[in-house]
């Protein structure tokens, strides 16, 4: 496995239900069985999908399911509402009609107060990987080590429509740190299309504002520094980088300005650490990252 794969593999979260591209089940679904016959599938992670519209799904990806034995089951990420309950009886049903062809093994909820996220985590079912999403605020830790210690991972939002919904490099990069010392592993969501830090349109409109774009080999360099003891000084400046050229990966390792990190670290980094990120496009990010020479 090279550095690059190691990096990228099962990276992107395909959420094409939500905004900005805010897509209809059918043409998410086909889309997302697209990829997944596409030479860059290795890239490819979870559908995502609120609770509330499983029995949408259920319908649009029937012709899409695999059937037969050997045939990779999809992998379902399911956000969970403000009453858990309810969308965890959807969950079981969901999975009790798809064995062998799809399978939700993640939730994705939300919570800022210790006492919210242990009460949204003891009603999840035992096998369900749950996620919370947690605000970037001064008083993390607590959150974090709430988080881990019930053995889940945090997830932190890093863009959206506005200027305002990304949050600073600085704020982002205490995050890391916040993670690395809770151990706590986690996934980030929106804004991440792009591969490296540089303004973009904000949505698909004509007449979309534009800003400045959290990249995400930034964001995943920048973990990998965190895990090996970077300041977050360290880890702002990494996420600041602008430069495409910065980034350098060959078969034993990445590279950013004298920092040198090896395949062994960055496969670690990825499975015990960022753990990806969700998307409402697959194929920007793919794009992007062949037209900057990486694939």
């Amino acid at each position: 496995m090279n550095a690059l794969r190691a990096l990228l593999e099962d990276l992107v979260d395909y959420a094409g239900l939500f905004p900005p591209a805010a897509l209809g089940m059918e043409r998410a679904v086909e889309a997302y069985a697209a990829h997944r016959r596409s030479p860059e599938a290795w890239m490819l992670g979870r559908f995502v999908v609120p609770a509330s519209r499983l029995d949408e799904l259920a319908r649009a990806a029937a012709p899409h399911l695999p059937e037969g034995e050997g045939a990779p089951a999809w992998k379902i990420a399911a956000l969970v509402g403000e009453v858990p309950g309810d969308d965890v009886a959807r969950i079981r049903a969901f999975n009790s009609r798809h064995v062998g062809r799809a399978a939700i093994d993640v939730a994705e909820l939300k919570a800022e107060t210790v006492e919210a996220i242990e009460r949204s985590l003891a009603l999840l079912p035992e096998g369900l990987l749950a996620y919370v999403e947690v605000p970037i605020v001064e008083d993390l830790p607590p959150l974090l080590r709430t988080i881990a210690a019930r053995g889940a991972r945090a997830k932190i939002r890093t863009g959206g429509l506005t200027a305002e919904a990304f949050p600073e490099p600085a704020a982002l990069a205490r995050f890391l740190v916040a993670c690395r010392e809770a151990g706590c592993a986690f996934k980030a969501t929106a804004g991440l299309h792009h591969p490296i830090r540089a303004k973009h349109p904000f949505s698909y409109a004509a007449d979309s504002p534009c800003g400045v774009m959290h990249g995400f080999l930034n964001l995943l360099a920048a973990a990998a520094l965190a895990r090996g003891g970077a300041t977050a000084e360290e880890l702002e400046a990494v996420l600041r980088e602008e430069r495409p050229g910065a980034f350098v990966f060959d078969e034993d390792g990445f590279a950013w300005r004298s920092r040198r990190i090896m395949t062994p670290t960055l496969a670690e980094t990825r499975s015990s650490f960022v753990l990806g990120f969700g998307s409402c496009s697959f194929s920007e990010p793919v794009a992007d990252l062949r037209s900057l020479g990486y694939l």
